[in-house]
């Protein structure tokens, strides 16, 4: 695929990230933060990032700053918003960006739980906006969660596949448009009930850990949990959901022992207490080895 201006809004934790990976794939990039601090600092932390990974430090020439919102998204072809998880944010993006941009600009946002629907309600243009839901830290994780609201023209999917996969993700079609899409439903599926667990004395959130690490989150790089399924089989399955399904977590809402944590705040690595107590650096140590752990492993020539 020849390249094409990208636009990427927002230049936070993720923002940079996006724009890093179509920076390395050839594309221009205008990135664009009302937050000074935040624009400021992106060229940097692209920089430190392509140097820690072995990339094309060049890459970060391809990156442009932009303070303006109708400068970034002039002359592009796809735009996609990485601002914060608050809805009215998003849609007052979006409104300005359907106004700023022609009819074949694609208007994708980086939203983990917000439904598309919800972002496009009401806005001109609509068909052209989708979900883009990458995972942190996104020139990383391959998978991205391309996600079709009722609205969002069939193209547009199929362009935005396209563009994904052209630059090295590993995009998924999410067909119809839930809180959460597909990998926070499961992923916070898990949470409820680890939580759950902390919360009913059956364990601390060490084990909680320690169980997920060392059992069943070995295999699930090669294994998911339908194929797990499959390869034990649906009459042993549907024994064990028969014993254990009635007794998970039900609790309706965000669990009463998280909101106590939080009005206490403790809020985790941030506070140095949360579901564990955390010393200063553990963050950063921590990061470093999600790092390491993600890169990719180079292949050995034979």
């Amino acid at each position: 695929m020849s390249a094409h201006p990208i636009a990427v809004i927002g230049a936070g934790l993720m923002g940079h990230g996006l724009a890093q990976v179509f920076a390395t794939a050839g594309h221009p990039v205008a990135l664009q933060d009302p937050s000074a601090e935040a624009l400021g600092s992106a060229r940097d932390r692209i920089a430190a990032n392509l140097s820690a990974l072995g990339g094309d430090a060049e890459a970060v020439q391809r990156v442009r700053l932009c303070e303006r919102l109708a400068d970034a998204v002039a002359d592009v072809t796809f735009v996609v918003e990485a601002a914060p998880e608050r809805l009215e944010i998003k849609r007052s993006i979006f409104a300005e960006l359907a106004r700023l941009t022609g009819d074949d600009v694609v208007l994708a946002s980086n939203t983990s739980v917000i439904p598309i629907g919800a972002i496009a309600e009401g806005i001109e243009g609509s068909q052209r906006i989708v979900g883009t839901h990458w995972w942190n830290p996104p020139y990383l994780v391959p998978l991205v969660e391309v996600v079709q609201a009722s609205c969002t023209s069939p193209d547009v999917v199929q362009r935005t596949l396209e563009l994904l996969r052209s630059v090295g993700k590993e995009p998924v079609h999410v067909k119809r448009d839930v809180p959460g899409f597909v990998g926070n439903r499961l992923q916070h599926a898990l949470w409820r009930e680890a939580i759950a667990l902390v919360a009913d004395g059956v364990c601390d959130a060490e084990t909680v850990d320690q169980v997920v690490k060392s059992s069943f989150g070995r295999r699930l790089a090669v294994m998911g949990p339908l194929e797990n399924a499959d390869y034990v089989g649906l009459d042993l399955t549907l024994d064990i959901h028969e014993h254990i399904l009635p007794d998970l977590d039900r609790t309706a809402g965000a669990s009463p022992y998280l909101r106590r944590l939080v009005e206490e705040h403790r809020l985790g690595m941030k506070t140095g207490r949360g579901f564990r107590t955390w010393a200063p650096g553990d963050q950063e140590r921590l990061r470093r080895t999600l790092i390491e752990h993600l890169k990719p492993t180079p292949e050995i020539e034979t």
